[in-house]
């Protein structure tokens, strides 16, 4: 595992039994990333998989919430900075986080 899953675990556990496991929210991640053959893959782009798609999506107190992990000097890749654009452009909430701390701080202002 690298840091960035270790992080998406990490934030993953809190969140389901500060919130999720109370019923007061949701956490999800869609898995897009990976090696895929060439009929898989286009099997799922046809099913609405998107280049982009932030790491974990999080329903919490009646908002949508993105949020996209990445280690201490990471950067988005071009798709994930579209995406963060269509969400940001529908009114939605979207957030790079670096560590846990961040995120259970973004999480409880909300």
């Amino acid at each position: 595992m690298n840091y960035e899953d270790l992080l998406q675990q990490k934030i993953v556990i809190w969140y389901k039994n500060e919130y999720q496991r109370h019923g007061k929210g949701l956490v999800f991640a869609i898995p897009n990333g990976g090696s895929r053959n060439l009929i898989e893959a286009k099997k799922l782009k046809a099913t609405g998989t998107m280049a982009g798609v932030s790491d974990l999506i999080i329903i919490h107190n009646r908002k949508t919430l993105f949020c996209e992990l990445k280690i201490e000097k990471g950067i988005q890749s071009e798709k994930q900075k579209e995406f963060e654009s269509i969400v940001t452009n529908l009114g939605l909430e979207y957030k790079i986080i670096r560590n846990l701390e961040d995120f259970q701080t973004w999480i409880q202002s909300k």
